[in-house]
This record gives C-alpha cells, sequence and structure tokens, in this order.
C-alpha cells in the first residue's frame, strides 16, 4: 500500500470538512476522487500534501506516518502536488516555475527536464515565456510539469482540467495516463466524472465529506446511482 487515509476529520473553524474519510492508493495506479462542489475532494487533497492539518485520523505512506508531517517534507518523501487552479507563479518563466517544483532535488536535473518537456512539447517551445502570459491550458501543464520535476511516487492532481476546452481537456487525460505509465502513481480529483473514470484504475464517490461509494472505476462507470447523480447525458457520448 503506497498511501493510506484512514479516517481523517477536518476542519475549517468549526465546520467539518471531512467526516471520517478513508482511501487507499497502490503503488502504479490511478485512483480518483469524484462528487460535487463541496464535496470535501479539494480537501481530502490538500490533507494528503500537507497544507491542511488532521483533526483526527491518520494518513500513512510509504510503509511512514505522514500524519503530522510539514508539506514541504512530504514532497521531499515523494508526494507532488498540481493544485486547484494551478497556482503558476505568473511573474516567473516557464522554465523557472518548472525549477521551483525541484527545490528539494539536488544535482543536475537535465533528465527530468528532458522529461517534462517530451510529455509537454509547448514548454520546451515557450521555456522562457513569463507564466502569467500563458493560456489555461498551458498554465496546466506548467503546473503538472512542475510537479513532476520532483520526481513524486504519487502525483496529487486536482481539477486539472477545470476551464479547458474540450480538446485540451482529452489531452490532459491522455497526459495522465502517460505519466501514469511511465510509473507514477496518480490520485486524481476531477469535475469531468465521465473522462476520470475513464482514466482510473479506482474510484471514491464523495459526498458531504464523506465516502458513500467506493469501488473498480468502470463499475462505477455503471452504476446506476452514480449515472444519475455525477454522469448525466454524458455518459452515451463517452462511451461512443
Amino acid at each position: 500500500m503506497l498511501l493510506e487515509v484512514k479516517d481523517i476529520h477536518v476542519h475549517y473553524g468549526k465546520i467539518e470538512a471531512l467526516k471520517g474519510v478513508s482511501l487507499e492508493v497502490d503503488q502504479g495506479e490511478v485512483v480518483t476522487l469524484i462528487g460535487a462542489n463541496g464535496a470535501g475532494k479539494t480537501t481530502t487533497m490538500r490533507t494528503v500534501s500537507g497544507v491542511r492539518p488532521v483533526t483526527t485520523g491518520s494518513i500513512t505512506f510509504a510503509g511512514q506516518d505522514i500524519t503530522k508531517m510539514p508539506g514541504h517534507k512530504r514532497v521531499v518523501a515523494g508526494i507532488g502536488q498540481s493544485p486547484e487552479g494551478r497556482g503558476v507563479f505568473p511573474g516567473m518563466t516557464v522554465m523557472e516555475n518548472l525549477l521551483m517544483g525541484a527545490y528539494s532535488r539536488k544535482g543536475d536535473l537535465s533528465k527530468e527536464l528532458d522529461e517534462v518537456f517530451e510529455l509537454f512539447p509547448r514548454l520546451a517551445e515557450r521555456k522562457n515565456q513569463a507564466g502569467g502570459t500563458m493560456s489555461g491550458g498551458e498554465q496546466q501543464m506548467v503546473a503538472i510539469g512542475r510537479a513532476l520535476m520532483s520526481k513524486p511516487k504519487v502525483l496529487l492532481l486536482d481539477e486539472p482540467s477545470m476551464g479547458l476546452a474540450p480538446l485540451l481537456v482529452a489531452q490532459i487525460f491522455e497526459i495522465i495516463k502517460e505519466i501514469n505509465k511511465r510509473g507514477t502513481t496518480v490520485l486524481l480529483v476531477e469535475q469531468n466524472a465521465v473522462q476520470a473514470l475513464q482514466v482510473a484504475h479506482r474510484a471514491y464517490v464523495l459526498e458531504t465529506g464523506k465516502v458513500i461509494k467506493s469501488g473498480p472505476a468502470q463499475d462505477l462507470l455503471t452504476d446506476p446511482d452514480v449515472r444519475a447523480a455525477y454522469l448525466g447525458g454524458d455518459l452515451g457520448a463517452a462511451a461512443q
């Protein structure tokens, strides 16, 4: 087991955002969290990455209890995150943004840069361009590339397709599959439930801070309750 989240409760002041969430991610998997806005998906990701503290419960990563470990040390341990909203440094170039992702690494970074540029050729073409002048899709590529520069064992992707045109959405999901194929485990939060379930091995459905359903992604893709609540009319088009 690479990552185990066990019965975590998380508060924002008096509001309980997570009410006993448990999930597991095995080495080599793509696991997705789906659910409506406010279900607790992003809070779960921020808690795993160390941005939000756990009120109660535990998080184990690669056999180590990281519940109280600071976020920057989790990056060193092997947890990389591309956050919701991308978080690109607007005044820094693409190259500078990517190198920020490798702050925990020492020595020659040319191999890591080559791998990122192979996944995202557009970034190689625009490596000297300011991050803030890039399109939304390009900024998403920067955010994912920056997270990959730390050579994570697990990559946390929070809403990678948000605000992107359909063509770019398809491209981002192909890249997620390629990242996984190259050996990186992925934990994915995504509003586009159909695309997320098609790329994932397993999935968890969150509702008001609780896991209400989990299982193989293909099973949830055809589950009547999940279809009615989250997939809507997209399912038929996606299946074609």
